[in-house]
């Protein structure tokens, strides 16, 4: 599933999803190529090892970077974290989540987050689905065997969190200045077919 440079360069657009994480942060990445996805590439960064929180984040930073620099993505799709009852493991993941976005964005790559139920509801239809779930639908949809993927869910998550973007951003937008589809249609009749 690894590309080359040359490539790399066929596809319209590329997108990194990243699922943020203290112990194990997961990103994949998504060619996409005549509106048709296209994995390239999906992994773990491990920070288990790293007893250090601020060493933590500094490997998220410098991953993230070198993956932005490596396979230079045109967006990221990150998922957002979710709220919990562990107040000290939600701002440790919130800054795991920022630090990853700040390599993104010092290299001009836009950003947008989405929360992990919308995530599950764009690649199963169900936002309430397993992780499990998750990667048995992505292997269905972007044709993965079971040998693609990692033990670690991380990585298919962040796969699914650039395939959930690519469905949004690939959705007809609303006119600006139009509240509706009807509104839109009332407006444009000779768009309409």
């Amino acid at each position: 599933m690894e590309y080359t440079q040359e490539t790399l360069s066929s596809f319209d657009r590329i997108i990194m999803g990243i699922d943020p994480g203290t112990n194990v942060m997961g990103y994949g990445l998504l060619g996409i190529r005549n509106k048709k996805p296209v994995p390239i590439a999906m992994g773990v960064i491990q920070l288990n090892k790293f007893e250090s929180h601020y060493l933590r984040l500094k490997r998220i930073y410098d991953r993230v970077l070198m993956l932005t620099e490596q396979y230079l993505p045109d967006e990221m799709a990150i998922e957002a974290p979710f709220f919990g009852k562990n107040v000290q493991s939600m701002l440790k993941l919130g800054r795991a989540q920022g630090v990853a976005m700040a390599a993104a964005l010092s290299r001009d790559v836009p950003i947008t987050e989405y929360e992990p139920r919308k995530i599950k509801m764009a690649i199963t239809g169900n936002g309430a689905a397993s992780k499990e779930q998750v990667q048995e639908m992505l292997k269905r949809i972007l044709n993965l065997r079971q040998e693609d993927f990692l033990p670690q869910l991380d990585a298919s998550d962040a796969l699914a969190a650039a395939l959930c973007h690519h469905y949004e951003s690939s959705r007809p937008q609303i006119e600006k200045g139009c509240r509706s589809w009807k509104e839109f249609i009332n407006k444009n009749p000779g768009r309409v077919i």
